[in-house]
């Protein structure tokens, strides 16, 4: 078999080629750590391409085709979002950090009114509008507390910020794993989902690489059985099935 023959059968089975993949930074706290390291040793020529954006930003870039993949709180929306295929990898709740010396500081839960009471540090409503919407329906009647809220564009900063004394923070349980000293996480109540994490692509992507990633995110889920496809697109992406 020639060369040529040989380097053709490897891509058509995914293994050389390039995947361009969008990521908010929670996906590093819950989903990606299953999913790259054994991608990358069975895809070794495969070029990855890992971009750290917000789930909006990677969402916009996916439809306009500078993505093949785009991992962030919520299935995207707005125009072309039809388009899409998204499947459900992770499943996170609400929980509030704060600075040692807070007054909710040793406490194991916080409540919906408290929090209103306090200035909070929440991601951007540009960035995150699926989890900003999500915190505007917990706080009901007293969302006005997030009219004036600091805005932080990742985890890290959140935390940083609640050990500053600057407020109290919100964002998923996950953040608990980078939290640093001087913080006291508590939980909310009432138990409060975030938005899934979501994986998505464009249903009518035929790459073997992007199969060959969807098939290891088959292996890896740990969201039930198998991650499930949303309903937003009747159409089917490379080996995709009902749940892909």
């Amino acid at each position: 078999m020639s060369a040529a023959a040989v380097e053709a059968g490897r891509a058509a089975r995914g293994e050389t080629g390039r995947l361009r993949l969008g990521f908010i930074g929670s996906a590093l706290l819950q989903f990606l750590p299953s999913v790259l390291p054994p991608f990358r040793r069975d895809h070794p020529d495969v070029r990855l391409e890992l971009r750290e954006m917000s789930t909006a930003r990677s969402a916009a870039a996916l439809i306009s085709g500078e993505l093949d993949l785009a991992i962030g709180r919520g299935a995207p929306r707005g125009p072309g979002a039809e388009e899409l295929v998204s499947v459900t990898v992770g499943r996170d709740h609400l929980v509030t950090v704060v600075g040692i010396g807070h007054p909710y500081a040793g406490r194991k839960t916080v409540g919906r009114t408290q929090l209103s009471r306090q200035h909070l540090i929440v991601a951007p409503v540009d960035d995150e509008p699926a989890t900003y919407a999500g915190l505007r329906t917990f706080l009901g009647d007293d969302a006005s507390a997030l009219d004036t809220a600091t805005e932080a564009r990742d985890l890290h900063t959140i935390i940083g910020l609640a050990a500053c004394g600057v407020g109290a923070g919100l964002g998923p349980s996950c953040m608990r794993a980078v939290a640093r000293p001087g913080t006291w996480f508590c939980d909310v109540t009432p138990r409060t989902p975030l938005p899934d994490l979501v994986l998505s692509y464009r249903g009518d992507e035929r790459s073997p690489v992007l199969a060959a990633f969807l098939a290891e995110t088959r292996r890896r889920s740990t969201v039930g059985a198998r991650p499930g496809r949303t309903k937003r697109s009747a159409r089917k992406g490379p080996g995709a099935s009902d749940s892909p």
